[in-house]
């Protein structure tokens, strides 16, 4: 089937800025934040990504899907996007990993793509006026029915529908780490696992009695959607566990230490999405480039008076990438080490963790 024979499908911002082009994928209409990400591969990392709960995203890489989809690159049981928006998908792909193509993986789960638009017009309106509400359809809905309809874009509980419902185990040999999962990244996993660790995956709702019950050689905090500020459950089992168990937090975990520290965290215009962000070490000058999402960051000026030290800065427009607790064995980062989609530079991060948690474990730990 070529493209000039598929059925017509909108996208439609939240301020009327509307694009029409070609559907593919599932049918219907979805409503969600409509971000962008920069990457030129990765597209199944991205869409299995939690983070991406309730998004529409918007590839800027002008062909996609030339390498179909396969067991390997998916980051969690299933895709989490609302909607899928490229300029060009490829219709015959062909990659020896493939299983199948992008867009019968999209029509198994129920996403609705669009093709054939200015991808470019439509980054550029998202750097413009800021991350959107918008709505994804193949029906013939009028377009002030569809505005009306926007905050059926709006996923308050996105962290509480994405986590695990239960506790599961993944033993190992080494260091003993409860893993908080506010939208786990299979990655994350991955990355402990390689390093032997016997790992308890536990749901973003758990106490930090429930955590310190497994008796934890540390914690790690993944990823997850969303505005840090809406789980202050989070929050509060962070504050109770500093102090108690060394901790590594990523991305959402890295805001969540944050605000439990006394900082603050505020929504970015359009956030950074993509594998190709500098990231500057401050103590060492290292420069490492990394893959990121996110849409919140934390904000630099509210460290003063914290017991939080900035650590990494992203060299692009200078906002908080990495910290690290000045008295207690806790640091964290923006970005994504385990790289999933994206560059390997900060995979020894991991490390850096194993490091800590010996360290404590045998009463040399100084400082982070």
């Amino acid at each position: 089937m070529t493209m000039n024979r598929r059925a017509m499908a909108r996208l439609i911002l939240e301020n009327g800025l509307a694009f029409e082009g070609t559907h593919f994928g599932a049918e219907g209409t979805r409503f969600g934040e409509v971000v962008f990400n920069t990457g030129m591969t990765g597209y199944q990392e991205v869409l299995t990504d939690p983070s991406y709960f309730g998004q529409i995203v918007t590839m800027t890489y002008p062909l996609i899907g030339n390498y179909g989809v396969n067991v390997d690159d998916v980051e969690s049981r299933h895709p989490h996007v609302r909607g899928f928006v490229v300029k060009t998908f490829a219709e015959s792909p062909s990659h020896y990993k493939q299983t199948d193509s992008l867009e019968r993986y999209l029509q198994q789960h129920n996403i609705v793509g669009i093709a054939g638009i200015d991808t470019r017009e439509l980054t550029k309106a998202i750097r413009t006026v800021g991350a959107m509400r918008a709505v994804i359809t193949t029906e013939d809905a009028p377009v002030d029915e569809l505005l009306a309809r926007m905050p059926e874009a709006l996923v308050p509980d996105a962290v509480e529908r994405v986590t695990t419902q239960t506790v599961y185990r993944s033993p190992g040999p080494g260091h003993r780490v409860v893993l908080i999962d506010y939208g786990m990244k299979a990655g994350i996993l991955r990355s402990l696992l390689d390093r032997g660790c016997d790992v308890i995956v536990v749901p973003a709702t758990s106490t930090a009695a429930d955590v310190l019950s497994w008796h934890p050689h540390g914690v790690m905090l993944s990823n997850g959607p969303g505005n840090p500020e809406d789980v202050p459950f989070a929050i509060a089992t962070l504050r109770d566990l500093i102090g108690r168990v060394p901790i590594f937090g990523i991305c959402l975990g890295h805001q969540l230490i944050a605000l439990a520290c006394g900082a603050k965290t505020r929504k970015m215009k359009f956030g950074h999405r993509g594998a190709n962000h500098p990231v500057k070490d401050l103590r060492t000058g290292r420069v490492d480039i990394t893959s990121q999402n996110h849409g919140y960051m934390v904000d630099a000026d509210s460290l003063a008076g914290t017991p939080l030290q900035l650590t990494h800065v992203n060299l692009n427009d200078g906002t908080v990438e990495g910290l690290a607790h000045k008295q207690e064995p806790v640091f964290s980062v923006q970005y994504h080490p385990e790289s999933r989609p994206g560059p390997t530079d900060a995979r020894y991060l991991f490390d850096n963790f194993m490091d800590m948690i010996s360290q404590v474990r045998e009463g040399r730990f100084t400082h982070a």
